[in-house]
């Protein structure tokens, strides 16, 4: 989408910026790219099941390294 707005005769810089700002909010541009931002896409079946996978894997690893007593807890002081 393109907005184009060219300068009248005997306008000043700032009515110029307003018709160009009332025209990108009708347009909806704005709009548009605002909803984009934050938008993520859901993963795969495939993907989630990798991702559990490898959670299950690292959870295992920890719990191996906490019998062995080569893990060390760090209490924060309140």
């Amino acid at each position: 989408m393109q907005l184009e707005v060219k300068k009248q005769e005997r306008e000043n810089s700032q009515s110029l910026l307003r018709r160009f700002t009332k025209g990108l909010r009708r347009s909806g541009v704005l709009m548009w790219a605002r909803k984009g931002t934050f938008f993520q896409n859901e993963p795969s079946r495939n993907a989630r099941k990798k991702i559990a996978l490898k959670r299950e894997i690292r959870k295992k690893e920890y719990e191996q390294l906490r019998k062995l007593g080569k893990l060390v807890k760090v209490f924060k002081k309140q």
